[in-house]
């Protein structure tokens, strides 16, 4: 019996720990088979789209031909002319007339562009050329953006919770060493003395029967007769409540049960979940210092990390890449090489583009609070000043 009801608990709390993070796992489930949607969608579309040779490739080809001819046959002229021209002749370039399309929109290429829609990175290094591909990724963009806000506000809430109850933990163990440390003889024995008497609060306020409870108030004793009656009627009603709230609750178990009630009861815990969303970010309270701390350290390890595959980048410019993309700005000066390797930082580029909002936000609260007191202080200011009349 005891290993059968063991094996019942430990399947009620499986079960409340799978539905406790299904709302979070279902979240990033559905990002993920978007960004893979939309890898095949545009691998497929602008993949196989056909090269056109136009006639302004024609021309420059032309022109190009030109001045690498009169290079070859003026070698001991001037080379500055003949940059100029050549610089100018490459800003007309378009780089589709050089790249071809199925190298560049591979389905790892293809699921890099997407993260970079749905991030609000778009480093404008990929972009769809045909008009089919243009109008699905403003469709997919209208999606998805609301899809990736979704993700970061629900993974602010698990990262706020942690990053709060680390935050208060460290404060703690801050004040217990502080609190050692200036602690005396005198201020300990003060010490202990409150802890004792706060034992025996504890001690009286454990259930007694109503004879040690009158037993234990002598003040009682003094009263007249009626006043002790009423005061034993109370007692008798409070205690009989306490008797009778347990089997209120056992009842309540015995109805969940049942197969159905429960299921019922899972959904709606399940629901309350989502309810929450966001709920466990507005309470966040934190030194903006410790947050900028905790960027700074969760940059430098991608920096550090980065440059292993990216060999044109040092850690310098890989620390300025992340930047850039950890707060959607996304230039698209800094090329990869290897962007498929990138995408496995897929889960690191989320995380902390969570932790760069949730420093955004502590900001933006801070702000709106130094507003406010910016305000008041002039309001006082601006108020006329109460005279008092004598009567």
């Amino acid at each position: 019996m005891a290993s059968t009801s063991q094996s019942l608990r430990g399947k009620r709390a499986c079960k409340k720990i799978f539905w406790a993070v299904f709302p979070h796992a279902c979240f990033i489930l559905s990002l993920v088979i978007y960004a893979f949607l939309g890898a095949l969608m545009f691998s497929h579309i602008e993949g196989n789209r056909k090269v056109n040779l136009s006639e302004e490739y024609r021309t420059f080809l032309q022109n190009l031909w030109h001045i690498s001819r009169n290079l070859s046959d003026n070698m001991t002229e001037n080379e500055e002319i003949f940059k100029e021209k050549i610089h100018a002749l490459l800003s007309t370039a378009e780089r589709d007339w050089f790249v071809n399309p199925k190298d560049i929109w591979t389905f790892f290429g293809s699921l890099f562009f997407c993260c970079t829609v749905f991030t609000t990175v778009g480093y404008g290094n990929t972009y769809p050329v045909t008009r089919t591909g243009k109008y699905l990724c403003m469709l997919y963009a209208l999606f998805g953006i609301p899809l990736m806000f979704l993700v970061l506000t629900d993974m602010g809430d698990i990262l706020a919770t942690v990053i709060s109850k680390s935050y208060n933990e460290f404060r703690k163990l801050q004040s217990k060493i502080l609190a050692s440390k200036l602690c005396s003889g005198s201020t300990c024995n003060k010490g202990d003395e409150l802890k004792s008497r706060a034992q025996s609060k504890i001690v009286i306020n454990e259930p007694l029967t109503i004879m040690e409870v009158l037993k234990s108030q002598p003040g009682i004793k003094r009263k007249p007769i009626k006043f002790r009656n009423a005061e034993i009627f109370e007692m008798l009603i409070a205690r009989e409540n306490e008797h009778t709230k347990p089997a209120r609750s056992k009842s309540i178990e015995r109805w969940s049960s049942c197969p159905e009630l429960a299921r019922g009861k899972t959904m709606s815990r399940v629901i309350e979940n989502f309810d929450k969303i966001g709920k466990e970010l507005e309470k966040l309270d934190v030194p903006i210092a410790l947050m900028v701390l905790v960027i700074f350290v969760y940059i430098s390890c991608a920096a550090a990390i980065l440059p292993n595959w990216e060999t044109r980048l040092d850690f310098q410019e890989a620390f300025y890449f992340c930047f850039i993309t950890l707060t959607t700005i996304g230039f698209g000066d800094t090329q990869l090489e290897h962007p498929k390797f990138f995408l496995f930082f897929s889960l690191y580029i989320i995380i902390g583009m969570e932790i760069v909002f949730i420093a955004f936000k502590l900001g933006q609260d801070r702000l709106i609070g130094l507003y406010k007191k910016l305000i008041s202080f002039c309001g006082d200011k601006k108020m006329p000043s109460k005279k008092v009349y004598p009567k």
